[in-house]
């Protein structure tokens, strides 16, 4: 196979097809009534888009732009989730009119919605809306906000989740259909899902809901030993939906992103130079931890290293391998009492699909290339950008 110029994405095309089967015969045997919507926030590489839409996801969005996106590839207004803070009323009337999902995350959206009930006499509108609930009292320690409320939807516990669904029930023509109770975890376990579940089942008794759809959002793990995969969350998510729900009657959608494509997805990079400056050894990359961590929160990577011959090496007491920026915080891992890396050496990161593509910032290098790979066959899926990609659309 032709060696590739590092540094470059490489999605596994076969462990793509084996996740998305997972998920469609988890969800089938579990549920039956359901949709997929792929958070493209997560990875927005138009490639990947184009792929779950063959494979029958709708495209979950949070922003004017990424509803652009997805309309430049194919999806209609009827394939789109509609989600977050940050719509737009342009965006937001096009899916809600069309057929689509919309769930509602703020009072300024029931404003606008009241101004298209107001121009569309006569019409029925079928909206979600986005609760904002204590998870982390129904699992303690679990939650990505602790104690701290997450800042998403109307507020249960304060009331504004009753005013806004007054609103919307006194709006001539619109019916609320769905909840949407996506809430970030740490620990991504199936007693967080089994909760969420359990909450939906609470607020269609204490507010007699008539649902068409529950929306219990994505952060699912996927591909790590030793934690769930999706059959393990979609049986018992069922059986709690299940006390108050019938699949004949209400639609199950999930909003998978990290657990279908980081299992699939590796960054290869390469070792150009390395460096003695006192008692540190520096091992200089063309990758950098931007393009593995752009958030800066890792502390440790799966990763491999290809040597470039069967030279012997040193033992080493410490090697610090570092990116090619000019940020000394662009620094990957240590390694302690390992064998000395030379130019030449690849290091493969694994798992690295979710965000780290779309977080990926234009510094010093642009954007690298994305292969996607099937047996021996590597198949360009972006080009690495160039100057004219930078400066396109730029003022002249």
């Amino acid at each position: 196979m032709e060696q590739l110029k590092t540094p470059y994405f490489v999605i596994d095309g076969p462990v793509l097809d084996h996740y998305m089967d997972m998920l469609k015969t988890s969800l089938e045997s579990s549920w039956g009534n359901y949709q997929i919507a792929y958070s493209v926030k997560t990875n927005s590489l138009p490639w990947l888009v184009k792929y779950v839409k063959e494979k029958g996801a709708f495209a979950e969005v949070v922003s004017n732009d990424e509803y652009l996106l997805v309309k430049y590839l194919g999806f209609s207004d009827g394939e789109i989730v509609y989600n977050g803070p940050y719509k737009e009323k342009g965006s937001f009337r096009s899916v809600l009119l069309e057929g689509g999902f919309v769930n509602m995350d703020s009072v300024r959206e029931i404003d606008w919605l009241e101004d298209i009930v107001s121009e569309n006499p006569g019409k029925d509108i079928e909206v979600g809306i986005r609760v904002n609930f204590n998870l982390e009292r129904m699992c303690p320690g679990e939650t990505e906000m602790g104690r701290t409320s997450g800042r998403f939807g109307f507020c249960l516990e304060n009331g504004n989740f009753d005013k806004a669904l007054t609103r919307l029930h006194a709006l001539k023509g619109v019916k609320v259909r769905g909840l949407h109770l996506h809430s970030s975890s740490k620990s991504r376990s199936v007693d967080i899902y089994k909760s969420i579940a359990a909450m939906a089942c609470d607020i269609k008794k204490k507010y007699d809901l008539d649902l068409s759809y529950v929306d219990i959002g994505g952060g699912y793990c996927g591909g790590l030993e030793g934690r769930p995969e999706y059959p393990d969350y979609f049986p018992e998510i069922a059986k709690v939906l299940g006390r108050a729900f019938d699949p004949e009657k209400t639609k199950l959608i999930v909003e998978p992103g990290i657990s279908l494509i980081s299992k699939c997805t590796s960054f290869v990079s390469s070792v150009y130079d390395a460096r003695d400056i006192r008692e540190f050894r520096y091992v200089m990359t063309d990758g950098s931890r931007f393009n593995l961590d752009p958030t800066m929160i890792k502390s440790s990577y799966i990763y491999e290293v290809e040597k470039a011959d069967s030279t012997d090496r040193r033992i080493l007491d410490r090697q610090i391998v570092s990116g090619y920026t000019c940020m000394e915080t662009d620094r990957m891992f240590t390694i302690e009492g390992g064998e000395e890396l030379l130019p030449g050496d690849k290091l493969i990161y694994h798992n690295v699909g979710g965000y780290t593509m779309s977080l990926n910032p234009l510094f010093i290098q642009y954007f690298p290339p994305v292969y996607v790979k099937d047996g021996d066959e590597m198949k360009l899926v972006r080009r690495k950008w160039e100057p004219k990609d930078y400066v396109a659309g730029t003022m002249e």
